[in-house]
Formats: C-alpha cells, sequence, structure tokens
C-alpha cells in the first residue's frame, strides 16, 4: 500500500515523497498517511471499501463547485483504494473545545467557529443540496425509512441488548414505527451531511473546513443540525445550543421560509434518533469490537437524554421508548463507564513476530526496543530461562545499561499516564520488544508492571505474547 502510495504520489507532482506517517482516523475504518515532499504536504488515504471512495471524491468535486471548503482531491486510484487530498491540519472544532475545557483558549474563540459553522451548515444542504446527484450515493441515496430502521436497529441490539437494557421488542417497534412516520412526514428533499460533528470539522486559517461527508444522502434539514448541537463529548451549555438554534433558523430563512414552530418540533424529534444512531455507534465500537475509548462517550448520550426528557415535549407520543430512555438515564451500570481507570496494557514480544496488536482502538503507546541492553540469551544456562526467572532477573539488574533504560523507560511512561488520568483517557499500551521475547523484553515488562501497579488509579494487564502462544 506504501509503494503504491508513493507512486501515486510521483505520478501525481513528479516529485518523490521524502517522509510519510500514519496519522489518526479517530473511529473510522480508513487509513490517512500525511506525506511530506520538499515544498507541501498532502495526506492519502486507503479505504478497502470502493464503493464508500467513490461515494467521497464524487461528493467533494460536488460540495467544492458550490463553494463548500471541502478538502480538494489531487489524485485517485480507484482500482488500489488509494486517493491523495489536499492536508487541512490537524485541528478538528472537537481539538478547540478540549482546549477551551482547559482554560488554553477563550470561550469566545469557540463560539466564533461555532457561529461560522452554523452559517455554513444551509450553504452545505440548501445551496449544494440543490441539484445534488446522489447516484453514486452509499449506502443509502436519502434518509428514508430504510435508513432509519438502521439506525434504530442499531441501538437497539448493539446498545440496549449489549448494554444488558430489557425492553418488550414488539413495543419498542411499535414506538419506533410512529416516530418514523413522524420523521418522514417533514420536508426531507436536502443535502443531509449524515455527521456533521466536532471531529469532522477542520479548523484551517481560522476558518471551518469539512470532512468525512461520504455518508451524505437526501434527507430533512435537522438531522445535521442535531449532529452538530447534541454532539456528545462537545457537551455544549443548553442556553448555547439554544442561541445556535435560533441562529441557524435565522439563516436558513435566508435560503426558503421557515415555520419556526414546527421546525423546532421536528428538530427535537431528529436529536433523539441522532443521539440513538450514536448510542449504537457506541455500543458496536466499544462492546462488540472491544475499543473501551468509544464507551467513554456514553455518558455524554446519557446526559443529553435527561436535557431532553427533562426539558423537551415532542408532538408525538412515544410512551414505551420513553420508559427506555429513563431506564438508560438512571443505569448504574451505564454511568460507571465514565469512572473507568486507566488500563495500562504492557505487553513483551519478539521483533521477529512483528509488533503487538493495538486492541483498545487507540493506535498509540510505546514501543521499547531492548535489543541494546546485553543479552543473557546468549550464554547457554540461561536459554531455557525467561525475564520471569531469577538468574535472568539477576544478571539484567546488574547490568548498567538495563538500570539506565528501564529508569528512562519509567520516565516517559509515567509523563504519559500522568497526562492520560488528568484527560479522563482509557487505554495507554506499553510493549518491549526484543530478539527473541523471552529475556529482556520480559524481564522489563515485569519490572514495569510491577512499578505501576502501585498507582490505584491504574489497572495493569500483563502480556507475554510468546509464553502465552
Amino acid at each position: 500500500m506504501i509503494s503504491k502510495i508513493k507512486d501515486l504520489f510521483l505520478k501525481t507532482f513528479s516529485s518523490e515523497i521524502e517522509r510519510i506517517e500514519k496519522i489518526s482516523a479517530h473511529g473510522s475504518q480508513r487509513e490517512y498517511f500525511r506525506c511530506y515532499s520538499p515544498k507541501f504536504t498532502c495526506l492519502a488515504a486507503f479505504n478497502d471499501n470502493k464503493l464508500e471512495n467513490i461515494a467521497f471524491l464524487d461528493y467533494a468535486k460536488q460540495l467544492s463547485s458550490k463553494g463548500i471548503r471541502v478538502p480538494e482531491i489531487y489524485a485517485q486510484d480507484i482500482e488500489n483504494n488509494i486517493y491523495l487530498l489536499e492536508d487541512l491540519g490537524n485541528v478538528t472544532l472537537y481539538d478547540l473545545i478540549e482546549l477551551e475545557k482547559k482554560e488554553e483558549i477563550s470561550k469566545r474563540t469557540i463560539e466564533e467557529y461555532y457561529y461560522k459553522i452554523i452559517e455554513n451548515l444551509p450553504k452545505i444542504q440548501i445551496v449544494a443540496g440543490n441539484g445534488f446527484d446522489y447516484s453514486n450515493a452509499y449506502p443509502r441515496k436519502a434518509f428514508d425509512r430504510q435508513s432509519i430502521s438502521w439506525d434504530l436497529n442499531y441501538f437497539k441490539y448493539y446498545f440496549l441488548k449489549l448494554s444488558g437494557i430489557e425492553f418488550n421488542e414488539q413495543e419498542l417497534e411499535n414506538d419506533f414505527e410512529k416516530l418514523t412516520d413522524y420523521l418522514l412526514s417533514t420536508d426531507c428533499d436536502y443535502f443531509l451531511y449524515r455527521d456533521f460533528q466536532s471531529r469532522n470539522i477542520m479548523i484551517k486559517d481560522n476558518q471551518p473546513a469539512f470532512i468525512d461527508f461520504q455518508g451524505g444522502r437526501k434527507g430533512a434539514l435537522q438531522y445535521d443540525l442535531a449532529s452538530l448541537l447534541f454532539d456528545g463529548k462537545a457537551d455544549l451549555k443548553p442556553e448555547f445550543r439554544e442561541e445556535l438554534l435560533s441562529k441557524y433558523i435565522s439563516e436558513v430563512k435566508k435560503y426558503i421560509n421557515v415555520n419556526e414552530k414546527e421546525f423546532r418540533s421536528y428538530f427535537y424529534a431528529y436529536v433523539y434518533i441522532r443521539i440513538m444512531q450514536a448510542m449504537g455507534a457506541y455500543g458496536f465500537r466499544g462492546y462488540f469490537e472491544r475499543k473501551e475509548h468509544f464507551l467513554k462517550s456514553i455518558p455524554f448520550g446519557l446526559k443529553n437524554l435527561r436535557y431532553l426528557e427533562e426539558n423537551i415535549k415532542l408532538d408525538i407520543d412515544l410512551p414505551y421508548l420513553h420508559k427506555i430512555f429513563k431506564e438508560m438515564i438512571n443505569s448504574d451500570k451505564l454511568h460507571s463507564i465514565a469512572k473507568q481507570k486507566l488500563k495500562v496494557t504492557i505487553n513483551s514480544f519478539s521483533f521477529k513476530r512483528g509488533y503487538p496488536q493495538d486492541l483498545s482502538g487507540n493506535g498509540g503507546g510505546f514501543v521499547f526496543d531492548c535489543r541494546a541492553i546485553h543479552n543473557p540469551g546468549r550464554y547457554e544456562e540461561y536459554k531455557n530461562l525467561d525475564g520471569r526467572d531469577k538468574e535472568v532477573i539477576e544478571f539484567l539488574e546488574k547490568e548498567d545499561d538495563a538500570k539506565l533504560f528501564f529508569c528512562n523507560t519509567l520516565e516517559l511512561v509515567n509523563n504519559s499516564i500522568n497526562t492520560y488520568l488528568g484527560r479522563n483517557f482509557t487505554n495507554l499500551s506499553v510493549s518491549f520488544g526484543c530478539t527473541g521475547g523471552q529475556h529482556r523484553s520480559v524481564f522489563f515488562a515485569e519490572k514495569l508492571a510491577k512499578e505501576l501497579s502501585q498507582n490505584s488509579d491504574i489497572d495493569v494487564v500483563l502480556n507475554h505474547l510468546e509464553q502465552n502462544k
């Protein structure tokens, strides 16, 4: 894949890549790389879902032609599922929200960005949506009954089932059907971005730019606004949400006639389905795929549900669904997710077999190379032992380079742990590799696990991959 990216870059720019590095894709299944050349950078994307790639590339062209700030597409290799696109930097709206929470930037700065985004949203939905060609849409051309059914079943089976919330399936389906009828009774003839939330809005040159729109389809205006204003981890204050809702309606009135009372009623119905869709995603990624950091978003969803249940009355009666929401809100199990300790996974491994896989979904952590340390495995009396045996421990503890190596390692890991605890992160991986995964790597993994186990804010998981085969 890297070789094909380099070939496409060379063919496109008549220049070779000097350096290429993988960058975080958050919850996406796509892989992104930043490509460096002497004069500029660009991103390379790989996604083995060809139909989704075609949708993204087509939508980028259409949105850009209507004046929407999306990444420019430089080149594409559809057969190999690769494309090159504009590098919009590393700063998302969500990143800035996190900085504001730590008082590193002002609240006013965040507000100004939201105002700009609210001004852009109707342009995406109405201006760009006018005459939009959905022939390459994936997986649906409209947020229709089938799309809604998928989202509601996603919530039912991947969130309610997996989180242990009991429900009567027929009663739940009855309310689902009523909600679906209501949602589809409003005007659904606009471009629906589908995932219009803070991680998909880049901030470049003090202006918003928009990514991850490949799931777009025809639908109602209210859905994307619900995604933005009730974005779980953004955790907007109710007063600010109300201000943005009013501003959005004023912006929309520049393009079309709007019955404000009716719009607001439908808006909150779309907020409910958006929250259910998000909860389904948290459950699938967290419970099913075991990517625990997604579970940390659940309490934010519950907070939004509590606000709705206590402050909003829909123009549609959904008694059983509200009963389920109340059970979720009052679930000790779901709220306890927010109180999880930091899980530090420590691995020993052999470089001959490749790097350990990070199952948490974070894609980060440390990999320390122990091969420069004096190797007891070179001596016959230690060959059938490993780093847990007394003789190997005594051998390595006498080595000055081993002492210095561990001291430096411990300092690096502790620095990350302190930051992770302060930011409520849930996972950190630390791996020690040596030639055979038998002596040095096992010794250092054991030593670090013993040291970190003294911290009551941490759960330590120790894996010796060569010994556990």
